[in-house]
């Protein structure tokens, strides 16, 4: 990520980040646009968003509380030095999880997913991340997700995992924890020059 291509940096010229989606000679950037434009482009299947508007809106709040609030707790945790930082963090990645319990409970109405029987926007953006908390579970021992606290996102969390549509997309655990590792190996690097 620290190597950017040209294309990126034309495709994505303000962020100067992935992911970029080109779609022809279109370009379009940010994890969460991509999925709306994706869901609006192709309409042959059902939709991930729900077609009444304020349900609607409701879906795109707590897609942008899941990439805007949540994720950047989950780098927050990677980046934490010592037991009492690391311990604030998860702390923090927990509580930040009790609304989207709440929010799990309303949406999906007694469902399988907060997309009612299908796997819907907020699943998606919530989803993408559930990869990375199990390997953060590997290396840092922390387990984000708490059964006391957030029990139904307990039960979504391996219902979508165990998803078809999903199993054979996510990257394993172990792969991500490789990553990772390089990852932090590069800003080790980084920050001793």
């Amino acid at each position: 990520m620290s190597n950017k291509s040209e294309l990126l940096l034309k495709s994505n010229p303000v962020h100067k980040k992935i992911p970029v989606l080109i779609h022809g000679d279109k370009h379009i950037s940010e994890s969460l646009v991509i999925v709306q434009y994706i869901d609006e482009t192709w309409t042959n299947g059902p939709s991930i968003l729900p077609s009444d508007p304020h349900d609607r809106a409701v879906a795109r709040f707590w897609a942008a509380y899941a990439d805007d609030k949540w994720l950047p707790l989950m780098s927050d945790l990677g980046k934490a030095q010592g037991e009492e930082a690391k311990a604030e963090v998860q702390e923090k990645l927990k509580e930040a999880l009790v609304p989207l319990e709440m929010a799990f409970v309303k949406c999906s109405k007694e469902k399988a997913f907060f997309g009612g029987e299908n796997i819907g926007y907020i699943d998606i953006a919530l989803g993408c991340i559930l990869g990375w908390t199990k390997a953060i579970k590997i290396m840092l021992g922390v387990e984000i997700f708490d059964v006391t606290k957030t029990p139904g996102l307990v039960k979504w969390a391996e219902r979508f995992l165990a998803n078809k549509a999903v199993k054979d997309v996510i990257l394993e655990p172990e792969k991500l924890v490789e990553i990772l590792k390089l990852h932090l190996a590069k800003r080790e690097t980084a920050n001793a020059n």
